[in-house]
Parts: C-alpha cells; sequence; structure tokens
C-alpha cells in the first residue's frame, strides 16, 4: 500500500525497528499474537534497520496468543498475565536480545519499562508519537 498511497505512510514495524537502532539496540525480542510473531513484518523492518531478532518459542507463542486473544482483549485481566509474560521476556533475553518489541497494542496493559526484563518498545505509544512528529 505504501507505494501507492498519496498520503505519506507510517509503518508500526519501520518506526519500532527505527527506534530501536536510535536507542543502539541489535536484538529484538517480538511479542504479540502467533500471526503476527510468525510473519515477517517485524523481521523485515528489523533487518532493513541492520538488527538482529528473536522469537518465543511456539509453547511460549501459543501461551502469549492466548493471552492476548482471550484476556486482553475482552478486558479480562488476571494476577497470572505479567508472571507468564516476564518469563517468555526472560526467554528472550536468554536468546541475546537486548529489548522486546510490543508487537500488540494490548500488551502495553501489563507491561511497561518497570516491570519487564528487558527495555520495551511499545508499537502503540512509538507509532503515536511518529504520526504526531510527522504532523507537526
Amino acid at each position: 500500500m505504501q507505494p501507492r498511497s498519496p498520503l505519506p505512510w507510517l509503518h508500526i514495524a519501520q518506526v519500532v525497528a527505527q527506534e530501536a537502532r536510535r536507542r543502539g539496540l541489535r536484538r529484538i525480542g517480538l511479542l504479540g499474537t502467533h500471526w503476527l510473531v510468525a510473519s515477517e513484518v517485524y523481521p523485515e523492518a528489523l533487518r532493513a534497520q541492520g538488527l538482529d531478532f528473536a522469537r518465543p518459542s511456539p509453547a511460549d507463542r501459543a501461551e502469549v496468543g492466548r493471552i492476548i486473544m482471550d484476556e486482553l482483549v475482552p478486558g479480562i485481566r488476571t494476577p497470572q498475565q505479567l508472571p507468564a509474560l516476564t518469563r517468555v521476556i526472560a526467554s528472550l533475553q536468554a536468546q541475546g536480545c537486548d529489548a522486546v518489541a510490543l508487537g500488540c497494542t494490548e500488551l502495553p496493559l501489563v507491561l511497561d519499562d518497570g516491570n519487564s526484563p528487558l527495555p520495551t518498545l511499545d508499537s502503540t505509544r512509538l507509532l503515536a508519537r511518529a504520526a504526531l512528529a510527522r504532523a507537526i
């Protein structure tokens, strides 16, 4: 769509990748629904910025996807969500990640830099800031 759009375009994964590079990060853990994490959306954007990435294990992807789709999307919060998500992030840290991309808009309901084992790249906030910067 971007090449055919007559209007300026922002791509959420590109915005995240640019911020990761700006911060001097090297390897980004991908966190989101199974579909997002399995896709090439973030890997392509990260590679374009010279960055590496890691995906959670299939079992961890399933758990994160379940938390997002079955709990956070319908507005259910449980005390088990944070420990489960931080365990997945810790496994990404063990794979050499120096930050984690919060690729789904629901994840910042639970995670932030204050409770994550790795610095977070909140895709929603980063895109909103990029849109504001472009608008002004």
